[in-house]
C-alpha cells in the first residue's frame, strides 16, 4: 500500500481569524497557527518568496485535518471560491454532522448560507451544500437512523 492516510485538505482564505472561528463552530479544534516562509517552502509549493500564515484544524475524531492558509505574499493568483459545483478542480469538503439543523443555525451566525435546499437522500442522509466564510463551498451530511 502506498497511502497511509489523507493528512489534510488545504483552503486559502483572506480572513484567517473568521475562517478559524467558523470551523471551530463546526466542531473542529485549532491545533496551532504559525507562519510559513523561507526558501524551503517555495521549493515545496513552487511559489517562491511566499509568506503564509496557516492554522491547522483537527476533526473531532482526530483522523482528519484542515489547513487554512492566508497568503501575505505573493499576491493571490486566482479566486474560485464562488465557482459552481460543476467547475473543474477541487471544489468542496464534506463533513458528517450529528444534527444538521443545529449545525446550520450555529453556522448562520458566522455568515453561512445554504446553497439551495436541505434534502433527504434515500431516507439515509440529510444533505446540503453551504457557502461558508468568503463563499467557500462546504458539504454537510447527517446520517439518518
Amino acid at each position: 500500500m502506498t497511502v497511509v492516510r489523507m493528512d489534510n485538505v488545504g483552503i486559502v482564505v483572506e480572513d484567517l481569524d473568521a475562517a478559524v472561528a467558523f470551523f471551530t463552530e463546526l466542531g473542529l479544534s485549532l491545533e496551532g497557527r504559525m507562519p510559513i516562509e523561507g526558501e524551503w517552502a517555495g521549493r515545496v509549493t513552487g511559489v517562491r518568496g511566499q509568506r503564509v500564515e496557516i492554522a491547522m484544524m483537527r476533526t473531532p475524531d482526530g483522523h482528519s485535518r484542515l489547513e487554512l492558509s492566508r497568503f501575505d505574499a505573493p499576491a493571490i493568483a486566482s479566486d474560485h471560491r464562488t465557482a459552481p459545483v460543476n467547475s473543474l478542480g477541487y471544489l468542496r469538503v464534506m463533513f458528517a454532522v450529528d444534527d444538521l439543523d443545529d449545525t446550520l443555525a450555529r453556522l448562520r451566525t458566522h455568515g453561512a448560507s445554504v446553497v439551495d435546499e436541505v434534502v433527504n437522500y434515500a431516507d439515509r442522509y440529510r444533505l446540503c451544500y453551504i457557502r461558508g466564510p468568503e463563499g467557500i463551498l462546504i458539504g454537510l451530511a447527517q446520517q439518518l437512523r
